[in-house]
């Protein structure tokens, strides 16, 4: 049995919350008399929160890169992908044009001015700056000029709502018509949702040229200024903070977490494993 007094500290991003608790589930069983202490927050806030000097001994992002902008090599050694997503458009059965609404006319529909959609903050939560991203690919694809422009301004403010977990929270109460979330999410809060062209939600590494056309100014690791995000394919990454007193354990868990049992929770909660 584990010494009772150790507790494994888990920091995530919000979007994992169900899969990094039936992991625990798994781990506890495999692991009797240990602590856990988990925390969801925005992925960028999450990394600033190892930055500024948080204690944790396992870090869970949503976004790749932020493990080599902010965390490599100083806070984490290195880090491994283990999931992909994309963006969707998720409604509720009572959101207004949830009848017509289809992958052909979506941009129709949120722009008429009835309707309300948001997105999750940009400067905290990856899935708040892959949603400009998506707009930004919209314009293109679509050869609809100023459209990114124009959604940016209708857009309920994006301040509203730090992370898409909050957001979806939000479409559940009826505050919103629409949501940009990740697939996985709608799937495992049992919402329908309109999927987008691969050429413009982020999912496919084909078309990863054309991705990279959109660029998001976010805020960075040093406080008053800001870095440019390139879009790339979703990918979610995990990491063993540099400053654990637990490596062992926290190997163990991300060997759980990427083996055979964590790739059946993903799936089972709407990620595709990688």
């Amino acid at each position: 049995m584990i010494d009772s007094r150790k507790t494994l500290r888990i920091i995530h991003a919000g979007a994992l919350e169900r899969v990094m608790e039936k992991c625990l589930e798994h781990f506890s069983k495999q692991n009797s008399g240990l602590r856990f202490e988990i925390t969801g927050v925005g992925s960028r806030e999450g990394a600033k929160r190892l930055l500024s000097g948080e204690d944790y001994d396992i870090i869970a992002l949503a976004d790749q890169a932020l493990f080599a902008e902010m965390l490599v090599p100083d806070l984490v050694e290195n880090y491994f992908v283990f999931a992909a997503d994309q963006i969707v458009i998720s409604y509720d059965r009572s959101s207004k044009g949830s009848k017509e609404i289809t992958q052909d006319n979506w941009v129709d529909v949120l722009l008429k001015p009835q309707v309300s959609f948001a997105r999750s903050d940009h400067h905290l939560d990856p899935c708040g700056y892959r949603t400009l991203m998506v707009w930004q690919l919209a314009e293109k694809f679509y050869d609809k000029p100023g459209l990114f422009t124009t959604m940016e301004s209708i857009c309920i403010p994006y301040s509203t709502y730090p992370k898409s977990l909050d957001l979806a929270s939000a479409l559940f109460k009826g505050k919103v018509d629409y949501a940009f979330l990740y697939s996985s999410q709608a799937k495992q809060l049992g919402l329908p949702y309109i999927s987008l062209p691969e050429k413009i939600n982020l999912s496919n590494p084909a078309y990863a040229n054309f991705y990279d056309q959109a660029a998001v100014s976010v805020e960075s690791m040093i406080p008053g200024t800001n870095v440019i995000i390139h879009g790339k394919p979703i990918e979610f990454a995990i990491g063993i903070a540099s400053s654990t007193k637990h490596p062992e354990l926290a190997k163990s868990f991300i060997d759980l977490l990427t083996g055979t049992e964590g790739n059946f929770i993903l799936e089972e909660c709407g990620f595709i494993p990688c």
